[in-house]
């Protein structure tokens, strides 16, 4: 039960996102020549219905739905990778989305884009230096400390920004579908530190397509589908319309 006088992490209301999408229907060589200066059809894409909800410090909050619902745009609306239409967002804290490295330059190295991410969370220099082999350690990245990371697997930018995420000590967390990169062993190694990184107090919303980690961990979730927060509150229910919905 979520106590009403607890102090919010995020206050969304009415949020919405349109992307305009053009639409090619010149699908031949021939076809584009003869139309070069014919602008394509723009589309609208309603990502994000207006919604409205709250999130309390030290909550994990689960998000689910099927692929294209809208989940991975409303994290990055809260993070503040896209900028909103509509509404207003108020979030009360520093935040870190971690997706595969979004939010990392992939022109640097592993070196450079800990201390960039890290200073953008608030840190100096002296602490980045005391945590920086802490991160590196943790990320199993030893060896690649100074290659760029475009070089790296998906699997090893992940790992990076977790370490990043839980080391450098954001208060709001944003994953998405962290634990389906990497190996397990690094998974099982996340999952201890999601864990003890939910009990310290931060708060973390979690994207995710397994429905034994959004059981075990999340005290509220969201149940989305074609942009419209469908549902929002107990995590068994929104499992249940999750599962349903794919049947």
């Amino acid at each position: 039960m979520i106590m009403q006088n607890k102090e919010l992490a995020i206050e969304a209301k009415n949020i919405s996102k349109t992307f305009r999408i053009t639409e090619d229907s010149h699908n031949t060589v021939k076809h584009r020549l003869f139309n070069l200066f014919k602008p394509g059809r723009a589309k609208r894409v309603e990502a994000i219905k207006p919604m409205d909800f709250d999130i309390y410090k030290g909550e994990c909050i689960g998000i689910l739905g099927r692929n294209g619902c809208g989940k991975s745009t409303l994290i990055r609306l809260l993070a503040g990778v896209y900028p909103i239409d509509s509404g207003e967002i108020n979030i009360n804290g520093t935040t870190l989305l971690m997706n595969l490295g979004v939010g990392m330059s992939h022109q640097l190295t592993a070196r450079e884009n800990v201390y960039v991410s890290a200073s953008v969370l608030g840190l100096t220099i002296k602490e980045i230096d005391k945590i920086f082999d802490k991160i590196i350690d943790f990320a199993e990245l030893r060896e690649f400390v100074d290659t760029k990371i475009r070089f790296f697997s998906s699997g090893m930018v992940a790992r990076l920004g977790f370490s990043i995420a839980v080391n450098a000590g954001a208060d709001i967390m944003f994953l998405d579908e962290i634990f389906a990169v990497g190996d397990m062993r690094f998974q099982e190694k996340a999952v201890k530190v999601f864990e003890s990184s939910w009990i310290e107090g931060k708060t973390v919303i979690l994207v995710s397509h397994s429905m034994d980690v959004i059981r075990q961990y999340c005290s509220r979730c969201a149940f989305m589908k074609n942009g419209s927060l469908v549902f929002y509150g107990d995590t068994q229910t929104a499992i249940d319309m999750y599962i349903s919905d794919n049947h």
